[in-house]
């Protein structure tokens, strides 16, 4: 399995499945239907949080959260591997690899418990999308800032560019939060307003993972998962 596609399903499941789910609602008349990232007239863990729909939420999620334990660890690899082609010292970046895998255990806390209706299942539920989305925005961040250091070190103005591009998509979401809380203020009903910038949010943090694909590529990186079997075990 060849590793690089990693940040590609790690970025663009999530959001084919949130609209195929929405989909699915939408037919079964459990869900209204409108553009969200326009009109907001839902959240995403609406989408997933009745049946049938929640079955394939619940069916891509939880794998790919497991997916973002490589995406992240493979990070680590890819640094210190640019690090070491540079003849620089390897760091270790424990920071990101903390960051980035604490965000995927949460997000694993919120796929659980969406669609309960109980009040320690909801707060368990905000709990964790919270922390997912918080987590792995900061080790983003860490990450597009060091990728940009590394690729403006070695010259290699395309992947700079991509770094720069993954530092703003990364740091964008502090000024929705801002612009969330001041609309949250100003505004009687929010919650279309919140939902809109939800999907946003969302659509920018896959987005990274995507842009990742192309920054592993550029800078040559490779890395394949292999199942060795002993000489002495019979197939």
């Amino acid at each position: 399995m060849k590793m690089r596609m990693v940040p590609i399903v790690a970025g663009l499941a999530p959001i084919i499945a949130i609209h195929l789910c929405y989909l699915i609602a939408i037919q079964h008349s459990l869900l209204p239907g409108c553009i969200p990232y326009v009109e907001g007239c839902v959240s995403i863990s609406a989408t997933g949080r009745y049946e049938p729909a929640s079955y394939l939420f619940k069916a891509v999620m939880l794998p790919n959260s497991m997916l973002l334990f490589a995406y992240w660890l493979l990070n680590v690899a890819w640094l210190r591997t640019f690090e070491i082609s540079l003849g620089v010292p390897a760091r270790r970046y424990r920071s990101i690899a903390a960051l980035g895998s604490g965000g995927a255990l949460f997000l694993i806390l919120y796929v659980i418990f969406l669609g309960s209706a109980e009040p320690f299942y909801e707060f368990m539920r905000r709990f964790g999308v919270y922390l997912y989305f918080a987590l792995s925005v900061f080790a983003q961040i860490l990450l597009a800032s060091r990728s940009l250091q590394l690729a403006t070190q070695a010259g290699i103005g395309s992947l700079a560019l991509i770094s720069k591009w993954q530092l703003a998509l990364a740091v964008a979401p502090f000024a929705l939060g801002i612009l969330n809380l001041v609309l949250k203020a100003a505004l009687q009903d929010s919650n279309q307003a919140e939902n809109i910038i939800e999907w946003i949010f969302a659509l920018m943090m896959q987005s990274f993972f995507v842009l990742s694909y192309f920054s592993w590529k550029l800078s040559g990186f490779r890395a394949e998962f292999q199942v060795f079997r002993r000489p002495d075990v019979q197939p």
